[in-house]
């Protein structure tokens, strides 16, 4: 199930452990609530000793989870021809 946006989400995390939604189909934004039950995902799990603000992916494709790494600019860019190509 692709998640809910590909724009990353900045997140202003207190120290301690975080579950982070992957599914895409939380009600709580980018942290679980449970509604990935049923599917094969599970929450990404996030540790941090001191509080610390992070830039959350978002489309489910960052080789480096659950952080953002510019991946979505990736998804549906597709080659095209450019526009003045098509009278030439």
């Amino acid at each position: 199930m692709p998640q809910a946006s590909n724009q990353p989400t900045v997140l202003s995390l207190d120290a301690g452990t975080h579950a982070l939604c992957t599914c895409g189909l939380s009600k709580n934004g980018a942290f679980c609530d449970g509604s990935h039950q049923g599917t094969d995902k599970t929450p990404h799990i996030l540790k941090l000793d001191t509080a610390k603000t992070i830039v959350s992916c978002s489309c489910g494709s960052s080789s480096n989870m659950p952080f953002c790494d510019g991946s979505h600019s990736q998804i549906g860019n597709t080659q095209s021809t450019p526009w003045w190509k098509f009278w030439a």
